[in-house]
């Protein structure tokens, strides 16, 4: 029985009891047994310190949003969405320096991201910082070969905001008014999941995107990034969103599965096994990932 075939069918049964509180059997790709992904996370979790920041950066308390987002990057330093939000914490008590070093991270982190350039052309602005020019620039140059596409009013929002900022006005925390909080984050999870059982993978990252941009570098979340951009067959995208899963969530059923499928279909049988013999470990009565990878590792390829 294959793996999308059972998770079609968890994917039906959420849907079919009206879903929000129904239990998700294994977690995003085997996780392990939460509910909706705003639920499921451990008592310290760099998914819960980011839902509390988001908490705060609509109630405007940024000290208390910095301090969750730091426990966040601190868990999670690859996680851009925390660093951008960072970004925006220190705008808002106009700690711009501080500012400029957390969006920093998110370009770097995403490079393609408008709002982590659009928070650092401002902060560099404010600064009186000549590279702030450079930002203009690329979002400019962004702008000019989107024209009238989807992301047209974000990309003049940004340009007219990093130009305000190297006019002298005050630095904006942020372009948007009111983060979205976990309830969004779990209708963009299971929406997500329901495009990748159709293998609408572009629609399924999209989705997945704004579930981590409402709550944080959740394990099972971040699986499901590895998952989508393994089957569009990128295998080092995939591989930084499975080791970001189990760097912040070493037992994570769905994401050892998964990369050792992924060291499979690379040839890594050795590697593959190393997945397979943790996750023998983690389910010391048998679970159906250790049996799915079992199958791999004894195939020796993809089915």
């Amino acid at each position: 029985m294959g793996r999308q075939w059972r998770e079609a069918l968890v994917l039906g049964a959420l849907l079919s009891l009206g879903a929000a509180g129904a239990a998700w059997s294994s977690g995003g790709g085997g996780g392990g047994g939460g509910d909706m992904p705003s639920m499921s996370a451990p008592s310290y979790d760099p998914a819960a310190e980011y839902v509390k920041a988001i908490q705060a950066l609509n109630d405007k308390k940024y000290k208390d949003a910095e301090r969750a987002l730091t426990h966040v990057v601190d868990a999670a330093p690859k996680n851009a969405e925390a660093w951008r939000l960072l970004g925006v914490a220190n705008a808002g008590q106009n700690d711009l320096k501080g500012a400029r070093r957390a969006y920093e991270k998110a370009a770097k982190l995403e490079p393609d991201s408008i709002e982590a350039h659009r928070g650092l052309g401002a902060a560099l602005g404010g600064l009186k910082d000549p590279k702030a020019q450079g930002e203009l620039d690329w979002l400019k140059a962004r702008a000019a070969a989107c024209g009238t596409c989807g992301e047209a009013q974000a990309l003049e929002a940004a340009v007219k905001a990093v130009e305000s900022a190297m006019a002298g006005s005050a630095v904006a925390a942020s372009g948007s008014l009111l983060f979205a909080g976990p309830a969004a984050g779990d209708r963009a999870y299971v929406a997500a999941v329901s495009l990748i059982n159709e293998h609408r993978y572009d629609e399924a990252l999209a989705s997945l995107a704004a579930a981590r941009e409402a709550l944080g570098p959740h394990p099972d979340i971040l699986t499901y990034q590895g998952y989508t951009w393994r089957k569009k067959g990128q295998f080092d995208r995939a591989e930084t969103y499975y080791r970001q899963a189990l760097a912040i969530a070493p037992r994570h059923r769905g994401a050892t599965e998964y990369y050792g499928e992924l060291k499979v279909e690379r040839g890594d049988l050795a590697g593959a096994r190393v997945m397979l013999a943790r996750l023998d470990r983690i389910c010391a009565y048998g679970c159906a990932e250790a049996e799915e990878l079992r199958r791999w590792v004894d195939a020796g390829r993809e089915p």
